[in-house]
């Protein structure tokens, strides 16, 4: 039994969560690390506690023949190494009918077209032609109704998030996500969003506690806000709006909570953080 709970811990540090109509939840599958469980035996301990949704990283056949037999919602993640070969059209459909049409059984709902590429980085220029090429090849085969392309962006791209209400992309990031924004409106697609109190309490420790970090602050602060979760996601929606993307919605494809080597960071917190989350989703912020 404590193997199991052991592995439970190691597969929630990183958590997929999912703020549209109803709430729900879902684990980050990197595969990275010695003596993992098989591919299978990772899908059947999901479905075995009701874990609905994951998020993988790269197209892992393995990983994908294994969520065949499961009723999982999928994030497919596509690599930023490989984003400058999908801005050409036929390398773009060639991959979607190898990794997506492929695997038509699973319930990929999702393609994460590159994870945190910042403005300015060598594939950013990629990012946009490789998502709308993406999708017309998903439309090609017929699963635009089922799946959307979108990108993974983390919270530095925002320039000002306090108060949340005055949100605002940085000017750095602007030119690099307008246009993205505009793909998502067009498209009916959301924007992923890797969201981390940690970082955000580690850098500023002098104005933010650790119990509002935490999610234990008692009462709601200033602007309304009792936890800096709440407070990051809104102050995305906020900037979203500023570029055009007021109708825009938000799954939040990473969060989670360190269990050493820094500030904070602990097992026990670690587990206080990621329950007390996986209930909140439950709810929605401010």
């Amino acid at each position: 039994m404590s193997l199991i709970l052991l592995l439970i811990g190691v597969l929630l540090s990183s958590t997929a969560l999912e703020f549209t109509g109803a709430q729900s939840v879902g684990v980050c599958y990197g595969g990275n690390g010695n003596n993992l469980p098989t591919k299978k035996a990772v899908v059947d301990l999901y479905k075995s506690k009701g874990i609905g949704k994951i998020r993988i990283y790269n197209p892992d056949e393995g990983i994908l023949q294994a969520l065949r037999s499961s009723n999982i919602e999928v994030i497919l993640g596509v690599p930023n190494n490989v984003l400058k070969s999908l801005t050409n059209a036929q390398t773009a459909s060639d991959w979607v009918n190898k990794y997506v049409k492929a695997y038509s059984i699973v319930k990929i709902k999702y393609i994460a077209v590159g994870n945190e590429v910042h403005p300015g980085s060598a594939e950013s220029s990629s990012v946009l032609p490789a998502m709308q090429n993406i999708q017309k090849a998903i439309s090609s085969a017929n699963l635009q109704g089922q799946i959307k392309a979108s990108t993974a962006i983390d919270t530095t791209l925002i320039g000002k998030s306090y108060p949340p209400k005055d949100g605002v992309f940085s000017d750095a990031a602007s030119g690099y996500i307008k246009p993205i924004v505009n793909f998502l409106v067009s498209n009916g697609s959301p924007l992923l969003a890797n969201v981390y109190p940690y970082f955000a309490y580690v850098n500023n420790q002098q104005s933010i506690g650790l119990d509002y970090a935490l999610f234990t602050k008692q009462g709601k602060n200033e602007v309304g806000y009792q936890n800096l979760f709440d407070a990051m996601l809104d102050s995305i929606y906020a900037a979203l709006e500023k570029v055009g993307g007021s109708n825009v919605k938000i799954v939040v494809s990473e969060s989670g909570w360190p269990s050493q080597g820094g500030t904070g960071a602990s097992a026990g917190m670690q587990a206080h953080i990621m329950g007390i989350l996986i209930k909140h989703v439950k709810g929605g912020t401010p």
